[in-house]
């Protein structure tokens, strides 16, 4: 099993960025996925969530007007689209895959997790 993301950097406040995350080794098309970071000296936190099909999607208010995740099951990939970045959106940014939709909000109910990929927005 594995989660792969990619597309982390250096941006400036303003830009925008998109992340990708390959799932391979578990049935993705199952399973409710979900971006998560963890800022530094910070517990990780939940950013956007998206279900299966069709398919629900949920923000923390710190992402939502400013990021969009989205799937792509014929790919195995999930994405984040991340606009209008801020120095506060600094984190390493983690995918992970859950059993459900309701289980993806939590943690401690995530099946599966990326390695995580680094962002940093400077001012």
């Amino acid at each position: 099993v594995q989660l792969q993301a990619s597309g982390g950097g250096l941006v400036q406040a303003g830009d925008s960025l998109r992340l990708s995350c390959a799932a391979s080794g578990f049935p993705f098309t199952n399973y409710a996925v979900a971006w998560f970071r963890q800022a530094p000296g910070k517990d990780r936190e939940f950013v956007a969530a998206a279900g299966g099909n069709p398919t629900p999607t949920a923000y923390a208010d710190s992402a939502k007007g400013r990021f969009t995740i989205s799937r792509d099951n014929a790919k195995n990939t999930m994405y984040l689209q991340m606009n209008s970045l801020k120095p506060e959106d600094t984190a390493v940014y983690y995918c992970a895959a859950a059993g459900s939709f309701w289980m993806v909000f939590n943690p401690d109910k995530i099946a599966y997790w990326g390695q995580g990929t680094k962002v940093t927005v400077s001012s």
